[in-house]
């Protein structure tokens, strides 16, 4: 049976229109099923009874079963790996939850979802990369991750961050984006939304192309291109040049600053003078460089670089102009970093201890 929410609402207002229903219907079954998180269509209590009993005969609204819920010992972190059906097929989702910042700003709710079970961009630094690639979220997979933490709270931005590249699955991402940002759906706004790639240069021009003013981070990780394909096998033929353009389009087109993230790695890519040719690379360019300290994942053979390190990566960066800053780092304890809570539960997919006998990987300065 399909799930309701893997329709657009244009297919949803079609399907009712099919059934001689008028098209303010579609509006009413939206609110319901996301702003409402409802699982059950007999509780649309507005809605026709013979309506009702005919969504429920074609379509599902049933939410994915939690496998595992971590909270962090500040309360402000909870991930949660959610069943899509059996054979170690499950995906991970966090929340996390900011104090009002000095301005006065409400509290901000971010939920972190994934789009695919498990992923194929093999990056050596990723937990996630580790398990391989089994298969692409569907919307309501997508959607199902948000709406396990707004039927506790409001949430007020979604970062694409989780398990699995979102452009290579870029029709699901973007029904899930567009029910995301409906008035009749999520509601939430369009810069609350930020789509992380490994840097897919053809999803990245169709995104700059979608005319939604949501936020783009590119993963970088390297200054140069021989160092980034040893960290991301799978980056081929894509230079780190072709990377900056597409980014440069999509600035054009959308009047946003784009992100790169950059993981650091102890002696791999933390260098000073690492830094100054990326501050190069990047110069003239409207854009924001987050550096995160390497969250340490079994059998990749990689430090964590100190504090000293990485703050000085990033006054050589903000020396040279370049926008810079360091994540803030939650939930550690409760092994928030994409993948890990997944490896935690179930396992690498195709060796119960695949990660902790992996060889490691040796790296030259």
């Amino acid at each position: 049976m399909r799930h309701l929410l893997d329709l657009s609402k244009d297919e949803l207002s079609a399907w009712l229109a099919e059934h001689g229903e008028p098209g303010y219907r579609a509006q009413q079954i939206a609110r319901w099923a996301l702003q409402r998180g409802v699982t059950d269509f007999e509780a649309m209590t507005d809605l026709p009874a013979a309506l009702r009993a005919t969504l429920a005969s074609e379509f599902t609204l049933a939410p994915l079963p939690v496998l595992a819920t971590r909270i962090a010992d500040d309360g402000d972190t909870t991930k949660v790996l959610l069943d899509l059906g059996g054979d170690g097929q499950a995906v991970e989702a966090v929340r996390m939850t900011y104090d009002p910042d000095e301005d006065g700003v409400p509290d901000r709710t971010t939920v972190c979802v994934s789009t695919q079970v498990g992923c194929a961009m093999a990056c050596t630094f990723c937990a996630t990369g580790q398990q391989g690639f089994t298969r692409n979220l569907r919307p309501s997979e997508i959607l199902a991750q948000v709406l396990h933490f707004t039927r506790e709270r409001r949430v007020t931005n979604v970062v694409f961050m989780g398990m699995g590249e979102p452009l290579a699955n870029y029709a699901a991402t973007m029904r899930a984006v567009r029910w995301m940002v409906d008035p009749d759906g999520l509601d939430i706004r369009q810069r609350g939304i930020t789509i992380s790639t490994v840097g897919i240069v053809n999803g990245i021009r169709r995104l700059a192309a979608e005319g939604l003013q949501i936020g783009l981070s590119i993963s970088l990780h390297a200054p140069d291109d021989d160092l980034r394909r040893r960290l991301i096998p799978t980056a081929g033929g894509t230079t780190i040049d072709e990377l900056i353009e597409a980014a440069r389009g999509y600035v054009e087109a959308r009047g946003r600053r784009v992100t790169f993230a950059y993981a650091l790695l102890e002696h791999v890519n933390d260098e000073p003078e690492q830094a100054r040719r990326l501050a190069q690379r990047l110069r003239g360019l409207q854009a924001h460089v987050n550096l995160i300290p390497y969250n340490p994942t079994a059998g990749a053979g990689l430090r964590r670089p100190s504090q000293e390190r990485v703050r000085a990566f990033q006054r050589e960066l903000q020396a040279a102009g370049i926008n810079a800053t360091v994540r803030i780092e939650r939930g550690q304890e409760i092994a928030a970093a994409c993948g890990q809570l997944r490896t935690d539960v179930l396992g690498t997919p195709g060796d119960d201890d695949a990660a902790s006998q992996a060889a490691p990987i040796e790296w030259r300065g």
